[in-house]
């Protein structure tokens, strides 16, 4: 048997989770599986053979083991490209020998990745202990090696062998990528395609060597990446920076030529991906009379104070500007100064137009909310239009009929386009919520496009007002004050912003309603030793083993679509012990609390089991936790057990307590199992049980758990305002519910990364002088990321003030200029359409090479779809029944076309019926293209890459051949 240590660890996902990875393991349970089972559904095994009685044999087990033995060996090529071993040495601690190890580490140090990866495949397939291989997969799973582990599980390697023709490309432009990418601009966008290790590993090297050291090392990980869109990923992340490197990786196109796939294998494809942040909104749902009263316009009479009266003063005034101010402090309500004095302003028989624009669906129905209630009272029209409501809805009249207009982007870029409005000049102030967000190829910054060519080109129609509404303008990539000021400048041009609105003269009462928090941040540490997860290591091996027996004796499989990729799915008694991953839980309670509350949680569910009448196989598995009891109990009773971490947390806790025993604090934690250990914690805990917590979470369900009702919720948060003695809340993410904790002046993240840590930095409402922000965290690179944030803030900060001293006049000179030279940048861009290439080409099967049709057979079906008329296409491919058929429009998804040839079966497209044809929808992604005349072969990763000369879809063709241009 393989040893255990104290270092061991498992792929901890429940062993139904994830059924497809089941394979049979040492442990032996199949005579009592099969009494069970039997007892239950007696007539389902007649004929069962799986060795005398029932059982698994050792042979048999022996021959799977030799076979997945021969596979691997056969296939080593591809792990040997693809593996880093040593990220998985961790996971197979239980299968190595020390000293085999050290071997592994020391010849990636001395020789390289592939010889690591070549010897750790060597002592792999030496093993001779039942269950290596199953051990060998976890380990994939659980270092993040996804593509790999679906190429073994299924050993169809086609996925990464497609991934080849990219590989040798970014080898060779492996200079220019050194030169021209910063690695830790575009690792954010394509970290997925990567090993977290290896994440921090660019990131280290870029640190310590720079950054075309690190980019080498970025280099180096695509080329083993198993992830099969990372070659997409790569060149969305370099065409959202805008990177000149782009233009070197072909790999997709710009977004206005996408076609689309929707005959495809529900693959979703998106040409360009734009990341944006948002605020959070200004109005919650849970809010009871804890916003300031100009947070919260829809609820209170219109009474500014004298900051939003400054913040409101330059756009009264008739100029553009950006007003920059924090969260909290009632934007929204400066915004409707601005615009009650727009429209009053023009004198009898002239009226205003407004334009809100809000870039999130929530923020446009609130904002359309605010807008109504206020402006309808003082007779002016109000309406709004955005994605959701645009079918049925006449823009042009809704521009026309009403004064205020709410908007999301995209409606209004959609039509400027199609001329259902002519320009912007049909407005006469816009304003843009977040308008931080105006770069790039955001719909934002197409609406600007059309504003500033129409000013640069000498209109002599009137442009509207634009007002900007942000709590930060960012700096961007700016490495020191110069760059931000100029990425600030560049956003302003973008807006046509003269003025950057901020609080300076009334900053004493904005600090009043809106305090910035200090921020502390607490690098803890973790076990060095857990045999408390050894433990249940150990039993949920055998948890998975049994599902695996039964469903070998019971289980029906068919085959899910999901995306791109198969799952199998096993229709298996419903055993509460496999349904509910209660292991997964209590580790994870483990590993942030106490182990005694660990183990008492899964003492809780055994005692629900067994109160609930459980089989024989409940039985047997509730009896292998109870044998292993005993020595759980011991573990967790052991001093020595104890978690660093909530030592730092009740420090922290206490400390703070001691400076302000009137503190009120919530503690985000990541899952409610944690929330209520975390709660029994401290109300057992002699120095904090005088916190009295109470607890918050989220709305929703999951497969075993029941989330709080609204009224709970609401109930919950009136409690921690109103009730004194409850000083703590404990929570997980609601923030995005709309939860108000304003009560709060210390707020402590344990563990815990995601959008509160955004909120936090961002959102103002409600805060007390004095508050504080502790980020608890295992992980030194998130305080890492932090600190660099409040360094970029305070950048930003410093480049708005020396940017404020300038002469409006230079200003607006600058403003000039980067708009000039933007225009002359865009206009330059214009892509010249290629000259489709009118001689006739072959194409051939890219798997076997194996001739499939002419170029002269293509027909395009409603402009984006391909078919091959004649009978000679049909004899070339076999068809197989589509596991997700469905309709749309006038095509109706029935099966998928794969090459004909033997040992071939490569992937060609789809059967469907059309109208009243039945037609192969064909993807270039199955062929290569080859000139008749010269023999060279090419691939095209879209139809619109290839410029050959399309001809229509022509019914009358459907009887006749194929023309035979090879004679």
């Amino acid at each position: 048997m393989p040893r255990q240590d104290a270092s061991c660890s498992f792929d901890f996902l429940s062993a139904l989770e994830v059924p497809g990875r089941l394979r049979p393991s040492a442990l032996d349970l199949g005579p009592l599986v099969r009494r069970s089972v039997e007892a239950r559904r007696r007539q389902a095994f007649k004929g069962v053979g799986r060795g005398r009685g029932g059982d698994l044999t050792r042979s048999q087990a022996a021959s799977m083991s030799a076979e997945d033995r021969r596979n691997l060996h056969a296939f080593r090529d591809y792990v040997t490209k693809t593996l880093d071993p040593t990220y998985i040495l961790s996971y197979m601690a239980p299968w190595f020998k020390d000293d085999e190890v050290q071997h592994i580490q020391a010849e990636k140090n001395n020789k390289g990745t592939m010889e690591a990866a070549s010897l750790f495949l060597k002592f792999l397939l030496e093993l001779q202990e039942e269950g290596w291989f199953r051990g060998f997969l976890d380990a994939l799973v659980h270092a993040g090696y996804s593509g790999l582990y679906e190429a073994i599980e299924t050993w169809d390697f086609q996925k990464i062998e497609s991934l080849e023709e990219y590989r040798a490309l970014l080898k060779r432009l492996q200079p220019e990528f050194k030169t021209t990418v910063n690695p830790k601009d575009i690792l954010p966008k394509i970290s997925e395609c990567l090993i977290s290790q290896e994440c921090e590993e660019i990131i280290q090297v870029c640190s310590n060597k720079g950054l075309m050291a690190g980019a080498e090392k970025m280099v180096e990980c695509l080329l083993r990446s198993d992830k099969e869109n990372w070659p997409k990923t790569l060149k969305l992340a370099l065409e959202i920076d805008e990177n000149k490197f782009s233009q070197l990786w072909i790999v997709d196109k710009d977004a206005k030529n996408a076609e689309p796939k929707v005959l495809e294998d529900d693959e979703i494809e998106t040409s360009d991906i734009q990341i944006f942040y948002k605020e959070e909104p200004e109005c919650q749902n849970l809010s009871q009379n804890s916003s300031p009263p100009s947070a919260s316009p829809t609820c209170t009479p219109l009474k500014p104070r004298n900051y939003q009266l400054e913040l409101a003063f330059p756009a009264k005034e008739g100029k553009n500007t950006i007003i920059c101010a924090p969260t909290g402090c009632g934007k929204t309500l400066v915004s409707l100064l601005i615009c009650e004095h727009h429209l009053k302003k023009f004198p009898q028989g002239q009226k205003g137009k407004v334009v809100f624009f809000a870039n999130q669906l929530p923020v446009y129905e609130q904002q359309k909310s605010v807008f109504s209630k206020y402006f309808e009272k003082l007779g002016y029209k109000v309406a709004g239009v955005s994605g959701a409501t645009s079918e049925n809805i006449l823009v042009e009249q809704i521009v026309e009929n009403n004064d205020i207009i709410i908007f999301t982007p995209q409606i209004l870029v959609n039509n400027l386009r199609n001329g259902t409005l002519p320009s912007l000049s049909v407005f006469t102030l816009m304003i843009f919520d977040e308008c931080h967000n105006t770069s790039k190829h955001h719909p934002y910054n197409m609406i600007m496009f059309n504003y500033l060519d129409q000013k640069l080109g000498g209109s002599s129609d009137l442009l509207p007002q634009v007002i900007g509404l942000t709590a930060s303008v960012g700096i961007g990539d700016a490495k020191n004050t110069m760059e931000a000021m100029e990425y600030i400048c560049k956003l302003c041009a973008s807006l046509d912003t003269s003025v950057i609105a901020t609080v300076k003269d009334n900053l004493e009462e904005l600090e009043e309603i809106v305090y910035k928090p200090q921020k502390f941040f607490r690098k803890v540490e973790s076990r060095t030793t857990d045999r408390f997860k050894c433990i249940i290591s150990q039993l949920m091996r055998e948890t998975e083993s049994l599902a695996k027996n039964i469903f070998d004796e019971l289980g029906t499989v068919t085959l899910v679509q999901t995306g791109s990729r198969p799952y199998q799915e096993v229709n298996l008694p419903d055993y509460r012990l496999f349904r509910k991953p209660k292991y997964n839980d209590a580790l994870i309670i483990n590993e942030h609390a106490r182990m005694k509350d660990a183990l008492d949680y899964l003492k809780d569910f055994f005692t629900d089991v067994r109160a609930a009448g459980f089989d024989e196989i409940e039985q047997h598995l509730t009896q292998r936790f109870e044998e292993r009891l005993e020595e759980l109990e011991s573990v967790s009773m052991d001093p020595s057990n104890e978690n660093p971490k909530l030592q730092d947390l009740s420090f922290i806790l206490q400390e703070e307590y001691h400076l302000n025993p009137e503190s009120r604090t919530i503690l985000f934690v990541k899952t409610r199992a944690l929330v209520d250990a975390l709660k029994k914690w401290i109300e057992e805990s002699s120095e904090l049980s005088f916190l009295k917590p109470g607890i918050l979470t989220g709305r929703g369900k999951t497969s075993h758990n029941t989330g709080m009702t609204l009224p709970a919720q609401k109930c919950a948060l009136d409690a921690f305002r109103t009730d004194g003695d409850k000083k703590i809340l404990i929570a997980t993410s609601v923030a995005d519910e709309g939860i108000d904790i304003a009560q709060c002046n210390l707020v402590i993240l344990y563990e815990y990364v995601g959008n509160v840590i955004r909120m936090i930095q961002t959102r103002g409402r409600g805060r007390a002088r004095g508050s504080k922000c502790f980020l608890l965290t295992s992980n030194a690179d998130v305080i890492e990321k932090e600190k660099i944030n409040i360094y970029k803030e305070n950048m930003m900060n410093d480049s708005i003030l020396r940017l404020q001293t300038w002469d409006e006049a230079v200003f607006k000179e600058k403003v000039l200029q980067i708009q000039i030279q933007e225009k002359l940048i865009r206009d330059s861009q214009g892509k010249v359409e290629p000259v489709p290439d009118k001689e006739n080409k072959k194409l051939l099967c890219r798997k076997c090479k194996g001739f499939a049709c002419y170029t002269s057979d293509i027909r395009v079906v409603e402009d984006c779809h391909y078919t091959v008329v004649g009978d000679a296409f049909r004899k070339c491919y076999v068809s197989k029944l589509h596991p997700k058929p469905k309709s749309f429009g006038h095509f109706e998804k029935r099966a998928k076309i794969f090459c004909a040839r033997q040992n071939c079966s490569h992937d060609w497209g789809i059967h469907v019926k059309y109208k009243t044809f039945e037609i192969p929808v064909i993807k270039i992604e199955g062929f290569v293209v080859e000139d008749i005349t010269t023999g060279a072969q090419k691939l095209y990763a879209k139809w619109r890459d290839f410029p050959f000369e399309k001809r229509s879809f022509d019914a009358t063709e459907m009887s006749k051949g194929p023309q035979d241009l090879s004679l």
